[in-house]
């Protein structure tokens, strides 16, 4: 949540046109790369891991069910074990080489490579002086904040994985209506 404040400040700072502060600390490029990393390694994770296993034999064979259900399986498993649950549809037959490996690495970079921009946002800020806050400060304490920061989350993860589950569920819905399942 405090990766997602830091980008809701520097989104905030960017629209009122002054540098954005949070804390009384000011937010800049170094802290805005690491906080953009962050943010880019769950979905590479899923969505990297789901795309391989959905081309490859030895992935799809564990599979019960075929076409966009089998897909929203696999993403699910993936979002699973990155997400640190482990979980998976029973559909999935996870039990394999691969899903024990896939998954696995899921769950060791999905747990620990977010740690690492994390600590490197933290020890940026440990070191700036705190300023005092001014006129053109945007205050972090109000509703105006906190629907900003629903917004900035809710959109971040609408065009990171609507793409996704446009393949998933949402063809599964409309191709059940239309009368086939799988």
């Amino acid at each position: 949540m405090l990766i997602f404040v830091v980008l809701t400040v520097f989104i905030a700072g960017l629209m009122v046109g002054r540098t954005p502060e949070y804390l009384g600390k000011k937010i800049e490029g170094r802290e805005m790369k690491l906080a953009m990393i962050y943010v880019l390694v769950f979905p590479l994770l899923i969505l990297g891991f789901a795309a391989w296993a959905s081309v490859v034999p030895y992935a799809t064979s564990s599979l019960a069910n075929s076409g966009p259900h089998g897909f929203s399986e696999m993403l699910y498993a993936f979002s699973s074990g990155a997400g640190n649950n482990g979980s998976a549809f029973a559909g999935l037959n996870a039990n394999t080489r691969f899903w024990n490996l896939a998954l696995g690495a899921d769950m060791l970079v999905g747990r620990f490579l977010m740690i690492i921009p994390a600590l490197g946002i933290a020890g940026a800020m440990v070191d700036k002086k705190v300023a005092p806050a001014g006129p053109g400060t945007f205050p972090t304490n109000g509703g105006l904040f906190v629907a900003l920061l629903v917004g900035v989350i809710l959109i971040v993860g609408a065009l990171t994985f609507f793409p996704a589950l446009s393949l998933g569920p949402l063809v599964e819905h409309y191709v059940a209506r239309s009368g086939r399942l799988f």
